[in-house]
């Protein structure tokens, strides 16, 4: 039996009884924690916790937090991890004033990631998307779902998806692989839409399933994009596939997506920089997870996600970096909790809840992660000393995370 005893812990945060699978509307500011804890893993599961007076003698390892908290490490539910090369002259298009429908409509955007793609050989993307998570890890983040969307071909989307099995297979980090084949139309189906419908639909799909390679399905809902009907229909067959719904929706409109969505008893709806009363009210008679994506609104100069209006009409939110090359270039979850502080009015106890458990329940995996429950996997963060749990998204240019436990 393998055991690490974590003593003298200043504050445990984040304690949850397992029925607790997320957490909305008021529940999101409070965050039961042990203050002067201590905490055991055994075999990688949390096996108690407590008053640090009654801690264990000993264990195999013993850390001691002294002047430390101890959280549930961050779990990020939405990025674009693998991709080859980087956008930055297109960073330097917008800081000229182009926005980020134009760059899009000159080849740009996910059409310019696309290229790059499909040129660039597995191995390279999967060491490029190794040293990403391995940095998002070194930020706390214990979890993380990745998608595809810049293959946009049956050969590249398929070769997105293996790179994401790879790093599921190589990482300790618990991962959750997600189809984007509808992430934008290539240019060969610029006005062929139906075309590529079937495509994604007829061939896609059904080569993605018989290898296990995703465990939802995406689509970009926006205009100029995939419309609600064409989100719909993608939806649907990918759920005679058995993959849930995680949608793009958003983003720049109010389409009546998130509509669609729950009614296909979507997993997430994400990006939500807009949100409608008919969207707030098909959200509320649903178990989909909003996520708030405030990285991508500050590299992009849009609206920010309406987190109080959402939340205080007695939703749940969740929060992730949307680390992807063009739109948010940064996988560091820290920073994603300083900018909802700031920008989208959360607590500091929110932001906590949106970036672990409702993170993990926003990629399926709220029986394993985002909580200290007794049996859940030990994933979790040690914080440098702080004074106190507000000093994490104040610290909005730090890395006060010293040490992940996978």
């Amino acid at each position: 039996m393998n055991s690490v005893l974590i003593r003298n812990i200043k504050s445990l945060v984040g304690i949850r009884d397992a029925n607790v699978k997320m957490v909305r509307g008021a529940e999101m500011k409070i965050l039961p924690s042990i203050d002067n804890a201590y905490l055991l893993i055994e075999n990688g599961r949390i096996k108690a916790f407590g008053k640090n007076s009654a801690a264990p003698e000993r264990a195999d390892e013993t850390i001691n937090a002294a002047g430390k908290m101890v959280l549930p490490a961050w779990c990020d539910s939405h990025t674009h991890i693998v991709y080859a090369g980087s956008r930055e002259s297109e960073f330097a298009d917008k800081i000229n004033g182009l926005t980020y429908e134009e760059i899009a409509k000159r080849g740009g955007g996910i059409l310019n990631s696309a290229k790059l793609l499909n040129e660039t050989k597995e191995e390279k993307l999967f060491d490029a998307a190794w040293e990403r998570l391995e940095e998002m890890r070194s930020y706390g983040t214990g979890a993380v779902e990745i998608k595809s969307g810049y293959g946009l071909s049956v050969a590249g989307e398929l070769k997105m998806l293996r790179v994401i099995k790879k790093l599921k297979e190589k990482s300790p980090l618990t991962i959750k692989a997600t189809f984007l084949g509808a992430h934008a139309y290539p240019l060969a189906f610029k006005h062929n839409h139906s075309g590529y419908l079937n495509l994604l639909i007829e061939e896609m799909l059904p080569k993605i399933a018989k290898e296990g390679l995703a465990d939802f399905i995406d689509v970009f809902c926006e205009k100029d994009y995939f419309s609600t009907d064409e989100t719909k229909r993608i939806l649907e067959a990918g759920a005679k596939f058995g993959l849930r719904a995680k949608v793009h929706v958003n983003q720049f409109n109010v389409l009546g997506g998130v509509k669609i969505c729950t009614q296909q008893n979507a997993l997430s709806v994400d990006h939500l920089e807009h949100i409608s009363v008919d969207d707030i009210k098909a959200l509320n008679n649903s178990e989909t997870m909003p996520v708030a994506l405030p990285a991508c609104s500050l590299f992009l100069k849009i609206p920010y996600t309406p987190a109080r209006k959402i939340i205080d009409a007695g939703l749940p939110l969740a929060l992730a970096t949307d680390f992807n090359p063009g739109s948010s270039p940064s996988g560091n979850m820290n920073l994603v909790n300083s900018l909802a502080c700031i920008n989208l009015s959360m607590t500091p106890e929110e932001v906590i809840n949106a970036s672990t458990l409702n993170g993990a329940y926003a990629m399926n995996v709220e029986d394993e992660l985002g909580s200290i429950t007794i049996g859940k996997n030990a994933n979790l963060l040690i914080t440098k000393p702080v004074s106190s749990l507000t000093m994490l998204p104040y610290s909005f240019g730090s890395n006060l995370v010293e040490q992940v436990i996978i």
